[in-house]
């Protein structure tokens, strides 16, 4: 039930050719806490209750539970979250034996790009594709909870 995964920005749209999926997210936060977080989402047609544990020091790792929930009950949970939801559309797209999860984000989020690879132990190398930037493993601002609370297009204000 750990997560190790590595994150990046995305320079170019150039990912979008290369997907063999695309998924439409909408997820809140029942509890946007440091040391956990409780995520809702709906993914496509189904539901998921997820809960986060805090990240190592260099951002690699997490205790991650996630379960399969059914659509009502997402959509009446989602109900219950704390303001800011989470509007994006995640693509997959393989890259020799890992698959990058690239989420372009919309509403108050639009403008962020960014592409996601979970590994198997931390220091796996992994290939990059052309169209990856600047990684933010470990940088809080990117993530999702954070993002709920503090949108990207408010950073410059």
């Amino acid at each position: 039930m750990i997560e190790i995964e590595r994150k990046f920005l995305v320079k170019s749209n150039a990912f979008k050719t290369e997907a063999f999926k695309q998924t439409k997210i909408v997820q809140g936060f029942l509890n946007t806490d440091k040391e956990r977080t409780v995520r809702v989402r709906l993914k496509g047609e189904g539901g998921f209750l997820t809960v986060k544990g805090k990240s190592t020091k260099n951002g690699l790792e997490r205790f991650e539970w996630e379960k399969s929930i059914d659509k009502a009950d997402a959509l009446a949970l989602l109900k219950l979250c704390e303001a800011g939801v989470i509007d994006k559309i995640r693509y997959e797209i393989k890259m020799n034996q890992h698959t990058f999860e690239v989420d372009e984000f919309f509403g108050a989020n639009a403008g962020l790009i960014v592409a996601e690879v979970e590994l198997s132990y931390p220091t796996e190398v992994i290939s990059k594709p052309l169209w990856l930037g600047k990684e933010v493993t470990g940088d809080v601002k990117y993530y999702n909870s954070q993002l709920s609370k503090h949108p990207f297009n408010t950073w410059n204000t």
